[in-house]
């Protein structure tokens, strides 16, 4: 850990004194990195001063009636110090180099292969930090003959496997909802990041830490890879039902819908008695587990009794009367969520104040350290708003070198 010039340390989270530079732009590598500045990391976020983190661009946008601000870069850039560099240039490269010296881990998504064109890969830089983390995130890896493919979330999706496995019975197939490749990367991303940082204070050597999105789809498969190579089975979208528990699956009430998952035995004797039919727990067709998977015995009796349980009933009264004690939860809404009581008693909606702008309401940090908790309501940083700073107080320079790189376009 670097020694840093005070109003450049995080907050006091369990990452404080960690320095990581941030390369990455719109989601994968961006989020990663705020992970780190959530937990006290001291993250600074490098941009090219004329062609800054495209994300800057994407909507909602927090207003005023002459400016804007990306809600989506806020959202995924909170916590960070902004620093803009050409990295094209000679020397925003040294730059770089110097900061690198300090550093303890970089972040970066570009495709394989820009990083070398730049004089800045791992290679390069390990020889002037041998103990920095190096975390690349890329669509096929930094190895293997499609590594230099572009790749976005469908494309992981797609190759990965998963969007095959997504959507209704006998209906084409259906990409997941949210940018899934993106977002189990940064996790697996983030996970590696650690390792190595951990190994790195230990012994001093740190590493290149090589997070594909196509891997982390494959590896978010759950069972479909073991049930290929021991059974031979292909999976194939199979809408809300679970491939074999069974009652696992939505069901519809009086005012939208509700998931039930009341598939043991246990779970299932609680269900009748709760639901005023406990005949059903000992009726010798339905009595165990093995029995209800069965398709055939599901589909003709034990889909329609949990039906009859659910018709006319709302979905507060249903998770008033089983919530407590079956895995029975309303199927709700993004404004559902962000409202619910449940959300905020576990802090995952937090306030940023960004001042002409107002407050931007964003998600928390489910991740909660007893100790050393995380600070996920701040702002994002400003294009190039601590370049200044940053470069004084973690690289060493005078205000004449910054100045001279300002007037050369560098920053």
């Amino acid at each position: 850990m670097t020694s840093l010039a005070p109003d450049l340390v995080g907050n006091t989270g369990s990452l404080s004194g960690v320095v990581v530079l941030d390369l990455s732009h719109v989601l994968a590598g961006a989020y990663a990195a705020q992970m780190f500045a959530d937990f006290g990391a001291t993250v600074i976020k490098i941009e090219n001063p004329t062609g800054p983190d495209v994300a800057r661009g994407f909507p909602p946008y927090l207003k005023t009636e002459d400016d804007e601000f990306s809600a989506y870069y806020a959202q995924y850039n909170r916590g960070k110090l902004g620093l803009t560099l050409d990295l094209r240039a000679d020397e925003g490269k040294a730059v770089l180099k110097d900061l690198v010296a300090k550093a303890d881990v970089l972040i970066e998504n570009f495709r394989p292969g820009t990083t070398k064109k730049l004089g800045i890969d791992y290679a390069v830089l390990a020889e002037i930090n041998p103990r920095l983390v190096y975390l690349a995130i890329s669509g096929y890896g930094q190895t293997g003959s499609r590594s230099t493919r572009p790749a976005f979330d469908n494309t992981a999706q797609a190759a990965g496997g998963l969007w095959s496995m997504n959507g209704q019975v006998g209906e084409d197939p259906v990409r997941v909802g949210v940018t899934i490749g993106d977002l189990s990367a940064t996790m697996f991303g983030v996970i590696g990041a650690l390792t190595a940082l951990r190994h790195a204070e230990r012994t001093g050597v740190g590493q290149l830490v090589d997070v594909a999105q196509v891997d982390s789809i494959v590896a978010m498969t759950e069972t479909a890879v073991v049930d290929y190579t021991v059974d031979g089975k292909t999976a194939v979208p199979s809408g809300n039902k679970h491939a074999w528990v069974r009652p696992y699956e939505l069901f519809p009430c009086a005012d939208g819908q509700v998931f039930f998952g009341g598939y043991t035995d246990k779970l299932w004797n609680a269900s009748c008695e709760l639901f005023g039919t406990p005949e059903a727990a000992v009726d010798p067709e339905i009595d165990t587990m093995r029995k209800r998977f069965d398709p055939d015995v599901y589909e003709r009796r034990v889909k329609p009794l949990i039906i009859s349980w659910f018709d006319g009933r709302k979905r507060s009264e249903l998770e008033d009367l089983a919530g407590a004690v079956i895995p029975l939860t309303a199927i709700k809404n993004i404004g559902e969520v962000v409202d619910d009581e449940g959300t905020a008693e576990r802090g995952m909606i937090v306030e940023a104040d960004y001042g002409k702008f107002g407050t931007l309401r964003m998600f928390g940090q489910p991740i909660k350290m007893g100790v050393t908790p995380a600070t996920p309501a701040r702002r994002a940083n400003g294009l190039g708003e601590h370049t200044d700073s940053v470069l004084a107080g973690l690289a060493g320079y005078s205000a004449e070198r910054i100045a001279d790189l300002r007037n050369g376009g560098v920053v």
